[in-house]
């Protein structure tokens, strides 16, 4: 039997761990309600009288906002982890490459 290459013993994937996918959801959730809190305390604060339809758009647009721009940050964060892993693996294989002289 002939020994399998390193680079052939397991799939080459861009799709993060399931660990990683989840911490990015709850970062993003996370993110949408300190977005939402955010914008209601904007309006709370400058709006005065029956206020109940700007509070609304100001929580939305708060979270709606902040919960794309985590998204944003989320999507970057797991692209670098998944090409550092990459160099990673890439420089382990190459460090145990047979016939190689450290």
């Amino acid at each position: 039997m002939s020994a399998v290459p390193a680079a052939e013993e397991r799939p080459l994937s861009a799709l993060p761990s399931p660990g990683a996918r989840v911490a990015a959801f709850i970062a993003i959730l996370v993110g949408g309600a300190a977005g939402g809190l955010i914008g209601y305390t904007l309006v709370h604060l400058q709006c005065h009288g029956d206020c109940a339809l700007p509070l609304g758009i100001g929580t939305f647009a708060g979270a709606v906002l902040a919960a794309l721009g985590m998204s944003i940050v989320a999507v970057l964060v797991l692209r670098a982890v998944g090409e550092w892993r990459e160099i990673e693996a890439r420089e382990r294989d190459a460090r145990n490459e047979p016939g190689r002289r450290s």
